[in-house]
């Protein structure tokens, strides 16, 4: 059973995001290192003995549909209310509407032990979170008034409405439809597929974030707007009316998160006697949706990223139990009678060693990337300008390499537990089945490398990405200055692949400025892998240098010597490799 590591996460947060030096300097609203360790100990503790135990059961059991109405599994409702009643779905909500307006690092923190305990059950709060922001950000003030309040308590919940059977990544080739009523509201029109709690009953209404086209919208992406349709509608008072014209049409079978209901959602259709066409609310101006849009997939990018962080911690500490409990063979050196655990087996220690470091080197990131966001908010200027930027080129980075690690570290989780992991008793295949949603959705792996290179490396002419690599450097020569022999040959290792870092980052930059786009984006998934090792052991060797225990030490030693060789063989993938692999199309051709 997953139990939250609190005090690995609290260290995480102070030493290696950065927020211990931010709350010294009197930043983030006067946050306190004793109301982190609280808030923390607790959102732990809910994780860990509230949500935990439904895991394996939502697995087995999953969500049903039946005449346009879902059911979750057993005691998914009753936990959700406990949790929302406890004020979690507030946590970094805007005040103004009731919400606590903590740093987005404290949010990510507990949503990674909501995410470790049970995905699946997780994946509602994550989405009403990114609804509240962007509500909050873009929307009216009629609209805050009516709808905010209650999404911000979780009384209600939010969803995310994009994609259609002909528009997944390209959504210049979205279809819905929105008609202007007359009277400051629309009519929308269209079917939208894989919507994450579409439609459930947790809660009393849920308010879906759509987004259609008008009439005389322009083509592509530059015509589409965004609309607020609640389920339920809501009357002046705050109580809720008439049923929108708004219905889950069916729910997906999937390889694995089956608690979640994934559904496809008809808009406007006059199901069951409606008037036809579901009321909406535009958000933001006419044709500008995907920008208003944008604020809540940013938000859910980053909190998928820790999704990947969190199911591999669950995953890991599944395998480091197994592999104590289970003895097979004789360990070398050992002088006991009789098999030894596993554990003891140097294969076995690898494994466990690769996922332990990988999980933390990725959590690195993740919260990094919040801490940029918080630090954005804080800053005015030339200083506000850099944070953004950061958590602008920190994004893709940790949705993509955090997820790809999620699905490693879940399938290395199966492997330790040999033959009995392929069995789904043991539980180990459902965090892996769980996993391999995550570099899919919010935006692929592929795109999330595109966004990186064609996007975030030219900001500010590159000197951004430079300013930060630069940064990483620092943290190598304050290893090298440590002279820490726990750290073994951490600094060289580190430095090295910070060379190969720079030396692929001024290689793409120049293709950028030459034109050679095919090319860059050839390597652009090698790229952001390698960016994300050597950030990771980075951020590995801060908490080493922060940490009194030399556990960190050592394990940021490890991942050195194992992985941050990689980056020399990327660094050849990214500036040598697009001439191979474009003379290769051909092989591609069917027959």
């Amino acid at each position: 059973m997953y139990r939250a590591p609190v005090s690995e996460i609290a260290f995480a947060l102070k030493y290696v995001a950065g927020m211990k030096a931010a709350m010294d300097a009197g930043k983030l609203n006067g946050l306190s290192e004793d109301l982190v360790d609280a808030i923390l100990e607790e959102a732990g503790k809910f994780a860990s003995e509230e949500i935990a135990p439904l895991n394996w059961l939502g697995d087995q059991t999953g969500s049903k549909v039946k005449d346009a109405v879902v059911t979750t599994p057993p005691g998914w409702k009753e936990t959700y209310k406990a949790w929302a009643d406890a004020g979690w779905n507030a946590l970094a909500g805007p005040e103004e509407f009731g919400g606590q307006e903590l740093p987005a690092t404290m949010a990510l923190a507990a949503s990674e032990m909501w995410n470790s305990a049970s995905m699946a059950w997780a994946l509602c709060p994550l989405l009403t979170v990114g609804a509240v922001e962007a509500l909050d950000k873009h929307g009216s003030d009629a609209l805050k008034a009516k709808f905010l309040a209650k999404l911000t308590a979780g009384e209600w919940t939010g969803t995310m409405n994009l994609t259609e059977p002909q528009a997944g990544t390209d959504l210049a080739a979205l279809k819905s439809k929105a008609e202007p009523v007359g009277d400051g509201t629309y009519k929308i029109f269209g079917q939208k597929i894989f919507i994450t709690y579409g439609e459930h009953d947790m809660t009393d209404n849920i308010c879906h974030l759509v987004l259609a086209r008008l009439p005389d919208a322009p083509e592509g992406v530059k015509g589409i707007s965004l609309f607020l349709v609640p389920k339920f509608m809501v009357n002046d008072d705050g109580s809720l009316g008439k049923r929108n014209d708004v219905f889950c049409q069916s729910t997906e079978h999937k390889l694995g998160i089956h608690g979640s209901p994934t559904c496809v959602m008809i808009y406007g259709d006059g199901f069951q006697g409606h008037e036809p066409g579901a009321i909406g609310y535009l958000i933001g101006e006419e044709n500008r949706g995907l920008n208003c849009m944008f604020t809540m997939m940013n938000n859910a990018r980053l909190n998928v990223g820790i999704q990947g962080v969190a199911i591999g911690e669950a995953a890991y500490q599944h395998a480091l139990a197994y592999a104590h409990d289970r003895k097979q063979g004789k360990a070398p050196g050992s002088k006991s009678e009789g098999m030894s655990p596993i554990v003891d087996h140097p294969d076995v220690m690898r494994n466990l060693l690769t996922m332990k470091s990988m999980i933390r080197a990725a959590r690195g990131i993740c919260y990094s990337c919040a801490h940029a966001l918080d630090m954005a908010r804080e800053s005015t200027g030339d200083e506000q300008k850099m944070w953004s930027e950061r958590a602008n080129i920190l994004t893709p980075i940790a949705k993509a390499f955090s997820t790809d690690m999620g699905v490693d570290v879940a399938s290395i989780g199966v492997q330790i537990h040999g033959g009995m992991g392929f069995i789904e008793e043991t539980g180990a295949a459902q965090f892996l089945r769980d996993a391999r949603i995550n570099p899919i959705y919010e935006g692929t792996n592929g795109i999330q490398s595109i966004d990186l290179v064609m996007r975030k490396l030219p900001l500010s002419g590159g000197q951004s990405i430079n300013a930060y690599t630069s940064e990483l450097r620092d943290i190598a020569e304050a290893v090298r200055g440590a002279n820490d022999p726990e750290f073994g040959e951490t600094a060289a290792r580190l430095s090295s692949a910070i060379d190969d870092v720079e030396a692929a980052t001024h290689w793409m930059l120049a293709a950028l400025k030459d034109g050679r786009a095919e090319e860059a984006l050839s390597g652009a998934t090698p790229f952001l892998r390698m960016y994300g090792l050597a950030a990771g052991g980075a951020y590995l060797a801060k908490a080493g240098l922060a940490g009194d225990k030399k556990e960190h030490a050592v394990l940021a030693r490890y991942f050195a010597d194992s992985f941050l060789g990689e980056c020399s063989g990327l660094k050849t993938t990214v500036m040598e490799g697009a001439e191979s692999l474009l003379s290769a199309k051909t092989l591609l051709k069917m027959a």
